[in-house]
């Protein structure tokens, strides 16, 4: 279906084209002053300096040739050059009408659609979630679904840390323990031999306790890279254990991304993009620009406009062996061989900049992606607690991601009456779904980039702009239609404009689709956030304004009926691309 404000501006342009100036000046936006207007072109001002003339004149003699539309109830000419807008209600409902029946509820598609790979999660294998990563799997999840829902093909990819230093740790922590195992042997043959089961419990705790053992046992860290490095260079005991410890951590990954509703098509890690550093090697020698810089191989990427340092970036250290950059870089290669995106997206913290900066320098410098390609760092803030320091336990530890979700589900549980359902598993599931739907909305509400105060009171609050007040709009409407015998695949049909409030919430449906747009443009999931929570307030409004059960008038019961139902289905819409689900009742 056709886009309101691209029809407009046609409709705009069109009338300063016949009025002979330039029809690029007929861009039409959302009035900043919808008590006055609801569409505004600023053209005339730009005009003005082209043509030599006052704004007011030409937006004048513009507005007058679009006073004859039958589309508008007013067309405007306000000094000292505005031409304000306002549709016929017909208009309105008529735009309402085509968004009922469009599949996509109006959300624009891509003329073009773009393949789109997304790097969000940055788990890593034989360490459990904890709040770090948070911010990137919600972030990263509801971005996804906003360009899937555009048209657009989306890979999304976890990228573990699979290949490093932490599993050779963890290997190193597991000889010590336990000796006697048959893949520590000389003697294992992969083909004869199975590797002792290990328990998610038991990984959780040993990485941390090497982790902390290297920093002082010097003996046991020579030892820990040792292992890296054979079990990278293919040694058959410790890739054995290593797929062990695959399994056992990306089942338990699963399990707790899956509480948050999040996803991958790919669970690719490091290790994936090992077969690749030959390529990138050979690419970057080819080139010429990999040269040797205190014992390591570095590619240069500082340019004459970086107002700080740039250096160069390392792909071999001294020791030969490969860092974050050498997989970062490997692993385009891959997506390139793979998918040949248009656009590859990392959502990381946004301390890690330079790291990319340097990393997309050299992609681009090597020719790894075509030059049009689009290399992006989406940076994110950092969640914090109320004392505005990053988020901690009360020990001052890195709380585990499942502890804080199940503090923030206890906590709904509390806040819900027994009396509202049939069970306490209804209860408790409905709870589980409040609950992410807090902490969600919580931070996608919040520009990527800023960092945030997680508050569980204010995110649980059923009133304001929280994810519990949306999904709480959602069970109200359920309700209504459950008591008028509604079922929400009824047709919709509107037969008019009956007060300002419909006609507000109405204009705000039609311009849904706009949320969308700028959401992708801007990598913003928030302005989905801010649309929604428009939506949810001026429905409010208009229930409490109206009594639709016992509405009289069929007719305006009837269009009523059809507000709900498509309140409802573009709330719902909203609530699933930011990853949230709605409950029936709560």
């Amino acid at each position: 279906m056709t886009n309101i404000i691209n029809d407009l501006t046609k409709c705009v342009s069109k009338a300063f084209e016949e009025c002979g100036y330039d029809k690029s000046l007929g861009t039409v936006s959302v009035s900043d002053r919808l008590d006055l207007c609801q569409f505004q072109c600023n053209g005339a001002f730009a005009g003005a300096k082209q043509y030599k003339k006052a704004p007011f004149m030409i937006a004048d003699e513009v507005a007058k040739k679009l006073s004859g539309n039958e589309i508008f109830k007013s067309v405007e000419m306000v000094k000292p050059g505005f031409i304000n807008i306002t549709l016929k209600d017909g208009e309105i409902f008529k735009k309402a009408n085509e968004i009922a029946e469009d599949t996509n509820l109006g959300i624009p598609q891509a003329e073009k659609p773009e393949t789109i790979v997304l790097d969000y999660g940055g788990a890593n294998v034989a360490k459990p979630l904890h709040i770090g990563h948070l911010r990137s799997a919600i972030i990263g999840e509801s971005l996804k679904r906003i360009a899937r829902a555009m048209g657009n093909k989306v890979i999304s990819d976890v990228h573990l840390g699979d290949w490093g230093l932490q599993i050779g740790l963890v290997i190193a922590e597991l000889m010590v323990r336990n000796p006697d195992w048959i893949c520590f042997s000389p003697d294992f043959d992969p083909d004869k031999h199975k590797v002792d089961p290990i328990n998610v419990d038991d990984l959780n705790e040993i990485y941390p306790f090497a982790s902390q053992k290297s920093k002082v046992d010097e003996a046991f860290k020579e030892k820990a890279r040792a292992v890296t490095a054979e079990l990278q260079s293919g040694h058959k005991g410790y890739i054995a254990v290593w797929k062990e410890i695959m399994r056992v951590s990306v089942k338990d990954l699963k399990e707790n991304y899956g509480k948050l509703y999040v996803d991958f098509d790919l669970w690719y890690g490091e290790s994936d993009a090992d077969k690749y550093v030959d390529e990138l090697l050979d690419v970057l020698n080819e080139k010429g620009i990999m040269h040797e810089s205190d014992g390591a191989m570095v590619v240069d990427v500082e340019e004459e406009t970086d107002k700080a340092a740039v250096p160069p970036v390392i792909i071999k250290k001294s020791d030969n062996s490969n860092i974050y950059a050498t997989t970062d870089l490997a692993t385009i290669i891959q997506r390139q061989k793979d998918f040949a995106p248009n656009r590859i997206w990392y959502v990381v913290d946004k301390r890690q900049e330079l790291h990319f900066t340097q990393v997309f320098r050299c992609a681009k410098k090597a020719g790894i992606v075509p030059e049009d390609t689009e290399l992006a760092h989406l940076g994110i803030g950092t969640m914090n607690g109320k004392d505005g320091k990053p988020y901690k336990t009360r020990d001052g530890g890195v709380m585990r991601l499942s502890d804080l979700l199940n503090t923030v589900i206890e906590a709904a549980v509390e806040k819900m009456s027994d009396e509202n359902f049939d069970s306490a598993q209804e209860k408790r599931e409905t709870a589980e779904k409040v609950a992410i739907a807090a902490v969600k909305f919580g931070d996608l509400s919040n520009h990527i980039l800023k960092d945030y105060i997680f508050d569980i009171d204010k995110f649980l609050s059923f009133e304001g702009k929280t994810g519990t007040y949306l999904i709480y709009t959602v069970t109200r409407i359920n309700s209504i239609l459950r008591n008028l015998g509604v079922d929400d695949s009824q047709p919709i049909t509107f037969n008019g404009v009956y007060s300002d409030i419909e006609r507000e919430l109405l204009l705000n449906i039609i311009l849904s689709g706009e949320a969308f747009k700028h959401a992708l443009a801007e990598r913003a999931p928030s302005a989905i956030c801010d649309n929604a929570y428009r939506l949810a307030s001026l429905f409010s409004t208009f229930y409490h304004d109206n009594h639709i059960l016992g509405e009289t008038d069929k007719d305006k019961q009837s269009t009523w009926i059809s507000l709900c139902i498509l309140v409802r289905r573009l709330l719902l819409k909203h609530l699933d691309v930011l990853g949230i689900k709605a409950v029936e009742r709560m």
